[in-house]
């Protein structure tokens, strides 16, 4: 019926898989909705800078699945076979993946274009063996807080300092954004539309490429981090962050946006699993006002809350000194070993 109605949609350059998985990913939508209700109505895609579609490798006639051998395969370390499209030039980690001599499935094919005009591949692999080795226990306990004047602390006294990715590139991405906008100003003016403009669209992809560099480095870091920590420790214990609730503070919104937390726990989250070690998240209440000594609660007994600027302090009731960050990150360890038990 979508065909029928759409005639564009009945080109043979278009493959049959990829109308499919749009009409698949829209029933999912809705019943996604119906379940959860937090998402909002979904939408239709809109015209974008960014394109992205989907189709499935399939194996007819093959007794076994390989990533050499499907509708979808690699013909060597940088060559991919898509339906319709043909040979596709790539680079990326797939020379590790060719080198396994176990089966393995490719499942959805995902093609995507972003804003800075960069095309990316990517599949869903299943396998019977894991895709990592999965290293001996180390028996090491760790609990990591986050927060924005480092990036983390954890329980042994390690420090990660804060990148801070987007305010380094601040300045010159708000004076590109300027002369963006001039352009905009002008091609409307003259009645022309933005795609046909070449000096805005040279403008919008050098925004684009600003905005594309400091994801890139944001992410890098992240999983760099997300996994030493896993690796090197058997069970990882962080804080609930809500990042939503706390971006509404206009003071913090920018270094919480820019220190990704939210996505640095779901790296640890999925990384647990992979290399078979153990990650929890605990209640952040008084993590910090809490002196991991002798449990003394800053705000009682007449005493005053911590504030943002007290990096150190000293317990009045035992007299012992603390640095903020790495007592509190004690505290989160003690209470993820607890909620364990």
């Amino acid at each position: 019926q979508m065909s029928n109605h759409y005639q564009f949609l009945e080109d043979k350059r278009i493959d049959s898989l990829t109308k499919a998985n749009a009409i698949q990913n829209y029933r999912k939508a809705w019943n996604a909705f119906r379940k959860v209700h937090t998402a909002g109505v979904p939408k239709f895609h809109r015209k974008n800078y960014r394109w992205r579609y989907q189709t499935n490798c399939q194996y007819p006639g093959q007794k076994t699945a390989l990533l050499t051998n499907g509708t979808v395969c690699f013909l060597d370390n940088s060559h991919v076979k898509v339906p319709k499209i043909g040979l596709l030039r790539v680079a990326g980690s797939q020379a590790r993946l060719l080198k396994r001599i176990c089966e393995t499935r490719i499942g959805t094919v995902t093609l995507t274009k972003d804003s800075a005009d960069r095309f990316f591949l990517s599949m869903q692999l299943a396998s019977d063996e894991s895709f990592v080795k999965v290293a001996k226990a180390t028996h090491g306990y760790v609990g990591v807080d986050l927060n924005t004047d480092n990036f983390l602390t954890d329980s042994e006294g390690n420090i990660v300092p804060n990148p801070r990715y987007y305010r380094t590139i601040k300045g010159k991405l708000a004076k590109e954004q300027r002369i963006l906008s001039r352009r905009q100003q002008r091609a409307k003016k003259e009645h022309r539309s933005l795609r046909d403009s070449k000096n805005y669209q040279k403008q919008r992809l050098l925004v684009a490429k600003l905005h594309a560099k400091v994801m890139n480095q944001r992410h890098n870091f992240l999983q760099q981090i997300s996994t030493a920590l896993i690796k090197n420790h058997d069970l990882v214990v962080a804080e609930e962050l809500r990042s939503k609730n706390m971006l509404k503070n206009h003071a913090l919104a920018l270094s919480i946006s820019d220190v990704g937390w939210r996505t640095f726990l779901g790296m640890l989250a999925y990384k647990a699993k992979l290399y078979g070690r153990q990650f929890i998240t605990i209640n952040p209440r008084n993590t910090t006002q809490t002196c991991c000594d002798c449990g003394f609660v800053m705000g009682t007994n007449g005493t005053d809350k911590l504030t943002l600027d007290d990096r150190k302090w000293t317990c009045p009731n035992c007299g012992i000194h603390h640095i903020r960050d790495w007592n509190a990150a004690k505290n989160i360890l003690d209470k993820g070993i607890a909620k364990l038990a």
